[in-house]
C-alpha cells in the first residue's frame, strides 16, 4: 500500500509539474480580439500627385502570433475598410499591411505591434495608412 501512494503521489507532482509549465501562447484559441482599418491615399503614377483617399475594402492584414517567422493569418477588410481578428489568445501579434512605397521602389509592409494582456479583451490596433498606385 505504500508503494501504490507513493507512486500515486509521485504521477500526481510529476503532472501538476507538467500542467504548470504548459504556457498557452499567442494565437488562436481564445476569447479576445483584435481590430482597425485600413486607409487608402491613392497616388499617381509617379506618387506626385494625391487622386483620393477612401478607406480601403478588400485589403489583406496579416498578423503574426508571437515571434513566429511568417504570418500565421490573414483576411480581407470588409466594404468599410475594417477588419477583425477574432479568438485570440494572450500574448503579442504583429499586424501588417502592404503598401505601395513612395520611393516607387515596391511595396513595403506597415507595422503594428499589439498586445492581448487578458480574457476577453478588445483590442483596437488603430488605422494603418497606407499608399496605393
Amino acid at each position: 500500500m505504500i508503494r501504490n501512494r507513493k507512486s500515486a503521489i509521485l504521477i500526481a507532482s510529476l503532472f501538476a509539474i507538467l500542467l504548470a509549465s504548459c504556457q498557452k501562447e499567442a494565437g488562436s484559441g481564445g476569447n479576445s480580439s483584435i481590430s482597425g482599418a485600413v486607409h487608402v491615399t491613392d497616388y499617381n503614377v509617379n506618387m506626385l500627385v494625391i487622386q483620393g483617399t477612401y478607406m480601403g475594402a478588400d485589403e489583406w492584414v496579416y498578423i503574426v502570433y508571437g515571434d513566429d517567422v511568417s504570418y500565421s493569418d490573414r483576411i480581407r477588410t470588409g466594404p468599410d475598410g475594417r477588419f477583425e481578428f477574432k479568438y485570440l489568445r494572450k500574448g503579442d501579434y504583429t499586424l501588417y499591411v502592404y503598401a505601395e512605397d513612395t520611393t516607387l521602389a515596391g511595396q513595403t509592409a506597415v507595422v503594428k505591434r499589439v498586445e492581448i494582456t487578458r480574457n476577453k479583451q478588445k483590442v483596437d490596433a488603430g488605422t494603418f495608412e497606407i499608399s496605393k498606385l
